[in-house]
């Protein structure tokens, strides 16, 4: 293991799991343990569940579960040596030095070479290489205050300017390749990926520079080009000028495209603006802003893609707990012809003040939804009146408040010229057809009970359900009551029909025989999130352990005969013993 045994216990020992967990998640007590909305995917209802006693969460709803350190990874985007010592650094508990393994080390190296990177562009751009790039952020109004602020840079119109650079400071090529840096070419030369370009380091919460952002100063392709995905760089989990907008006292955060909006709000006083980085929005995002705000306003540009990427992401958070308002920019006459723009234009052309405006007045999602539903149609016509009534009916069946419904079922009724009562109707008839597909599913899945009890991961789905029930069964109770256990392991790892379960037995048992307390948290670093996830799932069935001692004797007589059929299928003997056992109705399968 990377970190010594006794430091992680007394690490685990200092980071109780509701102290972490709260930090981030309104927690409510209940019955010794805590429920609050789940971090990890929208929702209303909490179904999120953290008991301290086993230190471990799990949620019903997404089915992600684990111990703190699990929650510090998930939330923070953090590697298993990267979220200890977080946890460490909160716990004022300090890292042996011995414990950074290669990759560790290597992704250190590349915050390094990020942050000298970025020095190096800047010093680039207060110098002649970089008059180009400075003509470029004058043509685009960008004061030089706010260009400092967001560390902009220039990369140099060279083919290995930054590669020489930062060679000369002791970084190695193969570090500048994994950095995404420097690019082999198809001769094998080595050279700059980012070369005559506008630079917008891409700075997290924490304040590393975890890669780049850049833009041509002409027309040529590609306009956009960032970092590719690194040790250090994922753009699902990063928002442009979150570093900035977390310290922002407006109530909101505004969601934008581009980098340049972001810089151009900022500009205009609106501090609180972020994009995405050439991706839709993800839940992991969401699990970002949800640190700092619930209140988001959706400001992507007024072309077809940019209403798509608005109804992309009213889906992903509908039913969540974010208000959500969209901020529709109107179009820009020019020449006697309306044409796109984004907020970087609005704000040029329009300033300020009008901005502000359509950020007040900004609509909340269903009216948005409502009215791209509008736009579809014709509502003088009878029939495509009726078409309007189907399409939005579907829509506000969605709704789960009753009251929403209502709300907005009325409104839809008077842009159609249609009564309240009949669009009432069709939003019921909508909504009976909604819970009729939910229910029909269950009962699916009610039908087949071998399917919910299989993990989600297929890479670790039960071959034999039967003896992984009673496999689940011993390690609840190992966990719960280790007494009724004898001295000697009654059970051998690969007797178990689950490598997972048979795994996670062995390192328990493991533990027992050193002395140290059985922990699910303990496993974080040799479980992945999705094993720790379906055994924490596994630890919240019910198992009672009044009559343990001989649930356990079940448990084991199960996983030992299943244990001999699997073996007796190499074996035509043993094959044709346990036939017959099954046939005379002994040794076979319990009812």
């Amino acid at each position: 293991m990377p970190f010594p045994q006794n430091f992680l216990d007394e690490l685990l020992a200092r980071s109780d799991i509701v102290d972490i967990v709260g930090s981030y998640v309104s927690l409510t007590p209940k019955g010794g343990s805590y429920w609050g909305c789940c971090p990890f995917h929208n929702e209303k209802t909490p179904s999120f569940h953290v008991l301290p006693d086993k230190q471990f969460y799990h949620c019903f709803g997404c089915k992600k579960g684990g111990g703190v350190v699990n929650f510090v990874m998930e939330m923070e985007g953090l590697t298993y040596p990267d979220a200890i010592r977080f946890l460490a650094k909160r716990a004022n508990l300090p890292v042996p030095e011995e414990s950074s393994d290669g990759t560790e080390k290597l992704r250190s190296r590349m915050l390094a070479l990020n942050r000298d990177a970025a020095r190096y562009y800047y010093s680039v751009l207060q110098s002649q290489e970089g008059a180009a790039v400075q003509a470029y952020l004058d043509k685009r109004r960008i004061r030089r205050g706010i260009a400092v602020r967001f560390g902009m840079g220039a990369a140099p119109d060279s083919w290995d300017a930054l590669l020489t650079a930062m060679t000369h400071k002791g970084y190695t090529k193969q570090e500048l390749i994994s950095a995404g840096l420097a690019v082999n070419g198809k001769n094998g030369r080595l050279y700059d990926k980012f070369r005559n370009r506008l630079m917008l380091p891409v700075i997290d919460v924490r304040g590393d520079v975890v890669g780049f952002g850049s833009r041509v100063l002409d027309k040529s392709e590609p306009k956009y080009m960032n970092t590719p995905e690194t040790l250090t760089y994922s753009k699902r989990r990063i928002l442009y000028g979150m570093n900035l907008a977390k310290k922002s006292k407006r109530s909101n955060i505004i969601l934008c495209e581009g980098n340049l909006d972001v810089v151009t709000l900022h500009q205009a006083g609106f501090d609180n603006a972020v994009a995405s980085m050439g991706t839709a929005l993800t839940q992991e995002q969401l699990r970002l802003l949800s640190r700092y705000t619930k209140e988001l306003v959706l400001c992507y540009d007024n072309d077809n893609a940019g209403q798509q990427a608005t109804r992309r992401a009213l889906e992903l958070l509908n039913n969540s707990e974010f208000s959500v308002k969209v901020l529709q920019l109107p179009r820009r006459l020019v020449d006697g012809e309306y044409i796109k723009q984004d907020a970087d234009d609005f704000i040029k052309f329009q300033g300020p003040a009008a901005f502000e405006r359509l950020l007040t007045g900004s609509e909340n999602g269903v009216e948005f939804r409502l009215d791209q539903i509008a736009g579809k149609y014709d509502l003088t016509d009878d029939t495509q009146r009726i078409a309007y009534a189907q399409e939005v009916s579907e829509e506000l069946a969605k709704l789960e408040n009753a009251v929403e419904r209502e709300v907005y079922t009325t409104r839809a009724a008077q842009a159609a010229g249609l009564t309240p009562e009949a669009m009432r109707l069709e939003v019921e008839r909508a909504l009976r057809r909604k819970l009729g597909k939910e229910r029909k599913a269950l009962r699916r899945r009610e039908l087949n009970p071998a399917v919910s009890v299989q993990p989600q991961e297929r890479g670790i789905r039960y071959t034999n359900v039967r003896s992984a029930m009673a496999e689940e069964g011993v390690l609840r109770l190992l966990l719960k009551d280790e007494s009724v256990f004898p001295e000697e392991a009654p059970l051998r790892q690969e007797e178990f029909s689950s490598p997972l379960l048979g795994r996670v037995f062995d390192r328990l048992w493991q533990l027992r025989q050193e002395g140290r307390p059985l922990s699910v948290a303990g496993l974080s670093g040799e479980l992945s999130g999705e094993e720790m996830s379906h055994l924490t799932g596994v630890l919240q069935k019910p198992e009672a352990t009044a009559s343990a001692q001989r649930a356990l004797a079940d448990y084991i007589r199960i996983i030992r005969e299943e244990a001999q059929k699997r073996n007796a299928q190499g074996d035509p003997l043993l094959a044709a013993q346990e036939k017959y056992k099954e046939k005379k109705g002994y040794g076979g399968k319990q009812a």
